[in-house]
């Protein structure tokens, strides 16, 4: 009996959340107008999940005629939650169709054309607490446009023309952002073997050992040449004395 009383008791909940559900995905017109034009450009527009109804936006394929018709159906929905434009060939003007949705959380805008312009837009969307500028034209100058995202706690930088120290200043705004530079590419230099190393050294130290030989040679000969000429000069000399006798 026990068993059956709890058994009830959870399926009563599942169908009280179901209804939950149901009650908050209802959208007005204007937002299912909009989700109709966005998914008939190519975008994927998805629920977060079965009983969360905020909406996750992305443009999963390559669109080469990106343009602004893309995004501006976006103001229409208030409850946007994470917005996917990767690799599309977006500009700093594109991006400016953003603004005022406070509401978004994510937003990835790596690999696209955007420079520190489209971070003054950014730099509005005060709900952001996930963004991606991976590979993108942003340095230094613009990340001052991002000091007042106080929920941004994961910011990746890869790839852009953004300094250490133009990180590390933004840091101390966003204390509790994990900014992301990835890892600087440090080429490596290939070591010889140490066995091909002392044989070089030694081979040196041999080389070494002969030209003191040789030179030892040469000036032992240099010094018998001498002698000899020496012996012969005085021959001479001994001969033409006896000579003159």
């Amino acid at each position: 009996m026990f068993r059956a009383f709890v058994a009830l008791a959870f399926l009563l909940g599942l169908t009280a959340v179901s209804i939950v559900a149901q009650e908050k995905v209802k959208r007005t017109p204007a937002e299912d107008k909009a989700i109709e034009k966005l998914r008939s450009l190519g975008a994927l527009v998805l629920e977060v999940a079965q009983n969360d109804p905020r909406l996750e936006v992305s443009y999963l394929q390559k669109i080469d005629n990106f343009g602004d018709e893309h995004l501006t159906p976006l103001k229409d929905l208030k409850t946007v939650h994470s917005l996917n434009l990767r690799a599309q060939p977006v500009t700093d003007a594109h991006v400016a169709n953003l603004k005022g949705m406070t509401a978004l959380a994510r937003l990835h805008l790596e690999k696209t054309k955007i420079t520190d312009k489209a971070l003054e837009t950014v730099g509005g969307l005060s709900g952001l607490e996930y963004l991606n500028l991976y590979e993108t034209g942003v340095t230094d100058a613009g990340l001052g446009s991002l000091k007042g995202l106080s929920k941004l706690n994961q910011l990746y930088l890869w790839q852009t023309k953004v300094t250490p120290a133009g990180a590390d200043a933004l840091k101390k705004s966003l204390a509790k952002c994990d900014i992301n530079r990835g890892v600087e590419f440090v080429p490596i230099v290939a070591k010889e073997d140490p066995k091909k190393e002392m044989k070089k050294d030694t081979k040196k130290d041999e080389a070494k050992k002969d030209g003191k030989k040789d030179a030892k040679k040469d000036a032992k000969k240099a010094e018998e040449k001498k002698t000899a000429e020496k012996k012969a000069e005085e021959k001479k000399d001994a001969k033409k004395a006896a000579d003159k006798k």
